[in-house]
């Protein structure tokens, strides 16, 4: 494999390098050294392997358990913080599956935490909505929405819209219809259902 570029990061201390024209992974620039990566030059295949299944590895395992420690994350968001690292996708789901393996992501209990504490404020739309973006399945939001409503856990949707209509200090009895209006577009906004809303707002 020959090493076609040696290209420059936003961090002194880090490379991108390219090998036979295609971008192939990051380093620093004390492994350029020990592995004798230079400009022009064959990188050796005991070179590239040791890359690929010793250093990118850990590193990306490493890098996983630093951000799981300040908070949680799904899988897809995890996935696409290594991507931003600049990982070679086969070390990011070597790392995926190792933090996996000891339950520091779990996607099913992601959704549990999130509905958990937002069936309270949000929609069950806005929820579901905000959860895909997140890169949770949509049936394993479902699941977790009968899970949570088999113990009891439950939403009244009509008394959200109704706290929101008093704190916006909404009174249907002397409402014009451009406030109407406003506050229909304001509430389905929020991932309540069309009828829902009409109905607290007549």
């Amino acid at each position: 494999m020959l090493v076609t570029q040696i290209a420059e990061t936003s961090s002194k201390a880090r490379r991108r390098i390219y090998l036979d024209g295609q971008f192939a992974f990051v380093l620093y620039r004390g492994e350029l050294d020990q592995f004798h990566i230079e400009e022009g030059q064959e990188l050796s295949e005991e070179s590239y392997r040791r890359i690929m299944t010793q250093i990118l590895p850990k590193r990306a395992k490493l890098r996983s358990m630093s951000l799981l420690q300040s908070r949680d994350y799904t899988r897809k968001q995890l996935e696409d913080k290594l991507k931003q690292g600049d990982y070679p996708q086969v070390c990011i789901e070597e790392a995926l599956a190792y933090v996996e393996s000891y339950g520091y992501i779990d996607d099913r209990r992601y959704a549990r935490d999130f509905i958990g504490y937002q069936i309270q404020f949000k929609s069950r739309r806005r929820i579901e909505a905000d959860l895909m973006r997140r890169g949770i399945a949509k049936d394993l939001i479902r699941e977790t929405f009968a899970e949570l409503g088999s113990m009891g856990v439950e939403q009244d949707e009509s008394e959200m819209i109704r706290a929101l209509l008093e704190k916006k200090k909404y009174c249907a009895d002397t409402a014009a219809p451009q406030e109407k209006q406003r506050m229909y577009g304001y509430l389905c906004r929020k991932g309540f259902s069309q009828e829902t809303v009409m109905k607290a707002l007549s």
